[in-house]
């Protein structure tokens, strides 16, 4: 996974601001949901492309490898995928241009994504 290309500056600050609260959020979330549904999941640190965090999810049979940043850039950016090399841009929902965190929209958002990695398929 590489490191997301901003839109603008602008996108670039508001992602400054953003990605703490939005990982502490999924963390959060993750912890809620696997609990919820039963998954066992492990973290494993990785420094290579950036440092971050695998997520590992277990349950049954399945078992599920997820960097925490991907699901972090879900949050924080309007449609983002891997598979798209395109420059990224801040979901407005979330912080407005003045820097101030919208910490309904960003927690919604949050768990709609986070509870989409703890289906079963």
């Amino acid at each position: 996974m590489k490191s997301p290309q901003f839109k603008t500056n602008l996108d670039y600050e508001k992602a400054n601001l953003l990605m703490q609260p939005v990982y502490i959020r999924v963390v959060d979330n993750i912890r809620k949901q696997a609990e919820i549904n039963n998954w066992d999941v492990t973290y494993k640190e990785i420094n290579e492309p950036f440092p971050s965090h695998i997520l590992t999810q277990k349950k049954r049979d399945i078992v599920k490898e997820t960097n925490v940043w991907f699901i972090c850039f879900q949050v924080c950016f309007k449609e983002f995928t891997t598979e798209k090399n395109e420059p990224v841009e801040i979901d407005s929902m979330l912080v407005n241009d003045s820097g101030e965190l919208n910490w309904d929209e960003i927690e919604k958002k949050t768990q709609l994504i986070v509870s989409s990695f703890f289906s079963d398929n």
